[in-house]
C-alpha cells in the first residue's frame, strides 16, 4: 500500500490543544492546514471564533471543538452546554473526553449517559469520544468502546495528547476490534513520526490528531521518500 502527503493530510486533524498554545500558533495552524489541505483543525474552545475566521476562505477544512477537555470530569450538563456552544460557534465536529473516573469505577451506565448527553447536544455533528487509554485497562477500553456505540457516537479516540501515552498500535487494535465498522477510530497522543503513523494506521486508525510541529515533520518525512510516498504491506499482523 502507498500513502502520499495528500493522503496523510486527508486523515490528519491538525491540533493545537495544549494549555500553552497561543494566538500565533493558531494562525500557524490555519496556514498549515490550508497549505496541506488537512481534513480538520482542532483548538481549545476559546480559539474557535479565531480559527473559524482564519479558515473562512477554506470551507473544505472542518473546524473541530473539544468538550470536557482534558480531564473528562465535568458534569454531563456542563459538557452538553459546551457542546451546544461549540455548535453555535460553527464547529463541524466535536471530540469529547469520556468520564475517565466513572469508567475506571465501573459506572458504565453513567458513562453512557454522559456520552449520550453530548451526542444529543451535538445534533447532526459527529462526536468522537476520547477514552484516554493511558489510564485504562484493556477491559475498560472495551467497555468504553461499547458505551460509545450504545450512545450513538461516531468515533472512538485514543487520547487527548495530555497523558503520557495514548496512540499505540495495541490500543488502536483493541478499539478497532471492539467497534468494527460501526465507528471510526482516531489516534491521538504520541503520533510524532511517519513510522508511528503507518503502524497505527495498519492497526485500524483512519484519523489522526497530530500537533502542528509533529504533523509538519511527518509530511516532510513522507515527501522526502522516493516518489513522495510511504509504501508498506497491508494488512499487518494483528496485535
Amino acid at each position: 500500500m502507498k500513502l502520499t502527503v495528500a493522503d496523510l493530510a486527508a486523515m490528519t486533524d491538525l491540533s493545537s490543544v495544549r494549555a500553552e498554545c497561543d494566538e500565533a500558533e493558531i494562525r500557524q495552524l490555519a496556514a498549515a492546514a490550508k497549505r496541506h489541505n488537512c481534513i480538520a483543525v482542532f483548538t481549545l474552545p476559546g480559539f474557535t471564533p479565531l480559527i473559524r475566521e482564519l479558515l473562512a476562505d477554506a470551507p473544505p477544512i472542518r473546524i473541530g471543538g473539544v468538550v470536557g477537555f482534558p480531564s473528562g470530569g465535568d458534569t454531563s450538563i456542563a459538557k452538553a452546554a459546551q457542546a451546544a456552544d461549540l455548535v453555535r460557534l460553527g464547529c463541524h465536529e466535536l471530540d469529547m473526553v469520556i468520564n475517565i473516573g466513572r469508567l475506571r469505577s465501573g459506572r458504565h451506565e453513567a458513562v453512557r449517559e454522559d456520552i449520550q448527553a453530548v451526542v444529543d447536544a451535538a445534533g447532526a455533528l459527529p462526536v468522537k469520544v476520547i477514552l484516554e487509554c493511558h489510564y485504562l485497562t484493556e477491559e475498560q477500553i472495551r467497555v468504553g468502546c461499547a458505551m460509545c456505540v450504545q450512545a450513538g457516537a461516531s468515533w472512538v479516540k485514543t487520547g487527548t495528547g495530555w497523558a503520557p501515552t495514548g496512540a499505540t498500535p495495541r490500543n488502536v487494535a483493541i478499539m478497532k476490534r471492539c467497534v468494527g465498522d460501526k465507528l471510526g477510530v482516531k489516534a491521538a497522543g504520541g503520533v510524532r513520526t511517519l513510522e508511528t503513523l503507518v503502524e497505527i494506521y495498519q492497526a485500524g486508525a483512519t484519523r489522526f490528531g497530530i500537533s502542528l510541529s509533529s504533523a509538519l515533520k511527518i509530511f516532510d518525512q513522507c515527501a522526502a521518500l522516493p516518489g513522495g510516498a510511504v509504501e508498506f504491506d497491508w494488512p499487518q499482523a494483528a496485535y
